[in-house]
């Protein structure tokens, strides 16, 4: 997993100004709106007693910690300790990681890391989104698999004829013709032409006068998460956001969005989901099921053909990544009950606060029974 990219926590209906736990890269955010209706994306854990935030409520645009009562205003800092008599200064220190966070596309994003503004990956790009003739319908997907797999798998065009045999794919015509991967900001794209079955239902019944063609499709994928689907139909045009969110390193939650510009009337939302949930659910045994469930580091580690230039571009992307040193750091907390990994995702407060840094240092260090450091 990797840090310093922007993530897309949750769907913005789910967001209001009664705190939101979520979980994402082995660490727990609370997310909520302050009083303007603004996003605030923290850690969820209040660095007094370790109270859960997201149980705790919201007062002006402040977070209040259930357990003592500290609030925290949207930037991090401690802006009240109930305990502390009037006037009595408030430790720099008192401050939970708060990150960059922006609404856009239907979507919270954060930004979980501490790298400054100027430095940072930027969201991806979602022209369609602003264009009228599309109408948007969002869901979401779990599945037991290392986000990268998911990731991979959503970018994979030549899976297509074998996984989707049953819906659009076309078993009779698996060949995947050249195509050269375009370079875009922190990501690829990719268009061949597929040939999918003859339509049946609903679909045969609007595709009966039209000439039976290829259909253009584009593929591809934004870092560190994100892959992009855009579909040319003969009636119209579709267009697939995936938020690939890792829970954990086992979990995914699949967070997407679908433009279209045919059967844009809100009557035939639930089709079009239905639709979306079919096509992972057949997905989903066969990505379940690779192994190793980690992707490999060593790209020579599997075989790869000309059709798999989209995931080496990937790979290639999220390798430079890792030696950069933006992986997550995970530590095993050895306790005498059980062994528990800890997680935490430094916030760019980190760089401009040194006793911040200095917490850091002492909080990524487990400690043993003994007291000893490792």
């Amino acid at each position: 997993m990797l840090k310093n990219f922007w993530y897309a926590l949750a769907f913005s209906t789910e967001v209001a100004a009664k705190p939101l736990r979520v979980t994402a890269l082995g660490q727990e955010f609370v997310i909520y709106r302050t009083a303007a209706g603004e996003p605030v994306v923290m850690s969820d854990l209040c660095v007094h007693r370790g109270g859960a935030l997201s149980d705790g409520w919201t007062k002006g645009d402040c977070i209040v910690c259930p357990y003592h009562g500290w609030e925290y205003e949207p930037g991090g800092a401690c802006a009240r300790i109930p305990s502390y008599p009037m006037g009595t200064p408030i430790p720099r220190k008192a401050r939970v990681d708060a990150y960059p966070t922006e609404e856009r596309y239907g979507f919270i994003w954060a930004f979980l890391g501490d790298l400054p503004e100027a430095e940072r990956p930027p969201i991806p790009p979602l022209p369609e989104f602003d264009d009228p003739q599309y109408r948007a319908v969002y869901g979401n997907f779990q599945w037991n698999v290392h986000y990268t797999r998911a990731v991979e798998n959503g970018m994979d065009i030549a899976h297509t004829p074998f996984v989707h045999a049953g819906s659009f794919g076309n078993p009779d015509k698996p060949e995947i013709e050249s195509y050269e991967v375009e370079g875009v900001e922190w990501g690829g794209l990719a268009t061949v032409t597929l040939e999918p079955p003859p339509p049946t239902g609903i679909w045969g019944m609007l595709y009966k006068n039209k000439e039976r063609r290829g259909v253009r499709t584009s593929a591809g994928f934004y870092m560190p998460n994100v892959t992009r689907l855009e579909v040319h139909l003969p009636i119209g045009n579709m267009v697939i956001l995936t938020c690939h969110l890792p829970v954990d390193e086992h979990t995914t939650i699949s967070k997407w969005l679908m433009l279209r510009t045919f059967f844009t009337q809100p009557f035939f939302d639930g089709d079009s989901r239905k639709r979306a949930v079919a096509i992972f659910k057949e997905d989903q045994p066969t990505v379940e099921a690779q192994r190793p469930e980690l992707l490999p580091y060593d790209l020579s580690a599997e075989l790869h053909v000309r059709s798999d230039a989209l995931q080496i571009s990937f790979r290639r992307i999220r390798n430079e990544c890792l030696d950069k040193g933006w992986g997550i750091d995970t530590h095993l907390i050895q306790t005498e009950f059980s062994n528990k990994k800890a997680v935490v995702i430094p916030s760019p407060a980190r760089r401009e606060i040194p006793e911040l840094a200095q917490a850091w240092v002492m909080k990524e260090v487990p400690i043993q029974k003994n007291g000893e450091r490792k």
